[in-house]
């Protein structure tokens, strides 16, 4: 296993400042694992429950019979199948002096959890816990991680066939245990369809008609397949960024796979090989450079946007800190070269630098305040 070292340093900063710190991830990220990691290192006792054994349900069946009289680090783990738990952390939060603290695993959003929002708000923080990333692996194995994706498992597996066996049983455990876990009665099959279908617009933009044609369904049922995997975590809709300018702008999200190894998995790719000549390469890369690139800047995803007008130009995502902007594009070229779209990009949205990430070795300008990038390079200019 990888050492995860700043995802460790952070959460112990929050828990520092925060009664209820929530962790929360896809199933199979390493959520306990680095649980496990901050309870090595507390200084006080450690309390742990696992709400999808039996026993440790049975445990907390009376909720604050069991869980007042803790002191030191409280660890609940899939929390979201007990969701009734949050009203009793709310009064164990507010208590002063604060005799424990809480650290929530999930593998459910902050919106899927309603809940929590509404129970603990002003008294929770949440820290996402993504795949690898490079910044972990080291730059050298990029093309492994893009392959095979960031969940520890799959990455770290002893051969492609061990990688993409994992994938496989990891689809269907979602299909079939977590969804029904989260209360959400859908088809196995059905969802299957759907998800395999997003693999073939990943990095478009979403088009609720279309799919709810293809399903025989209506629109706000797609739209409620397509939220379900965002907050579980498996796909990220990118949100676009409007200016009031003369041209017509794109205004649906775009729908990226956040992670590549699932993505392969759902579109057939089982090979490098098949992968670099695959129709789909370039929003393959797309989508990995992106993902890599939003988890270097550290942001929430309302400070991300893609930009695209009907036209013809676009930007495939823009960071927003204040009144700076950064753009980057993310071409499977090595040699990128300066593009109209990307002038007018520079132009219209007033970009304060443009990067270009690219799979090649050289970093070399292509205009004043625009740059080519190779991927290995990003964490350099944060």
């Amino acid at each position: 296993m990888l050492k995860r070292s700043p995802h460790l340093q952070s959460i112990l900063r929050l828990l520092k400042t925060n009664p209820v710190v929530g962790l929360l991830g896809p199933r199979q990220v390493g959520k306990t694992t680095l649980a496990g990691q901050v309870a090595g290192g507390w200084r006080t006792t450690v309390h742990r429950f696992d709400l999808e054994d039996e026993r440790d349900l049975e445990r907390v069946s009376s909720p604050m019979g069991a869980l007042e009289g803790l002191r030191g680090l409280v660890i609940l783990d899939e929390v979201q199948r007990r969701k009734d738990l949050f009203p009793t952390l709310r009064v164990l939060a507010d208590r002063r002096p604060l005799p424990a603290r809480f650290l929530v695993l999930g593998s459910a959003s902050p919106d899927l959890l309603r809940q929590s929002s509404e129970s603990l708000a002003g008294r929770i923080a949440y820290y996402e816990l993504p795949g690898f990333s490079l910044a972990e692996t080291g730059p050298s194995p990029w093309k492994k991680l893009w392959l095979r994706g960031g969940f520890p498992r799959s990455y770290l597996a002893q051969s492609e066939a061990e990688s993409r066996e994992w994938r496989r049983g990891f689809v269907r455990t979602y299909l079939e245990r977590e969804l029904p876990g989260l209360d959400l009665r859908l088809p196995s099959e059905t969802m299957r369809r759907f998800w395999t279908m997003l693999a073939h617009i990943h990095g478009q933009a979403w088009n609720s008609t279309s799919f709810a044609q293809s399903f025989g369904v209506s629109d706000k049922t797609v739209r409620g397949y397509l939220g379900i995997l965002a907050d579980t975590f498996m796909i990220r809709l990118l949100l676009p960024w409007h200016e009031n300018l003369s041209k017509r702008q794109v205004k649906s999200p775009k729908v990226y796979f956040r992670d590549s190894g699932l993505l392969h998995s759902l579109a057939g790719i089982e090979t490098l090989e098949q992968l670099q000549t695959h129709p789909r390469l370039g929003a393959s890369w797309e989508g990995f450079a992106l993902e890599e690139t939003i988890r270097l800047v550290g942001v929430w995803e309302e400070h991300c946007y893609f930009w695209a007008t009907h036209q013809g130009a676009e930007l495939d995502l823009m960071l927003t800190k204040g009144k700076r902007r950064v753009g980057f594009e993310f071409k499977y070229n090595p040699s990128p070269g300066l593009t109209p779209s990307m002038k007018t990009a520079m132009r219209d949205l007033k970009l304060d630098r443009l990067w270009v990430v690219h799979p090649g070795k050289n970093k070399y300008p292509l205009e004043k305040n625009v740059e080519a990038i190779p991927l290995p390079d990003l964490e350099k200019i944060f």
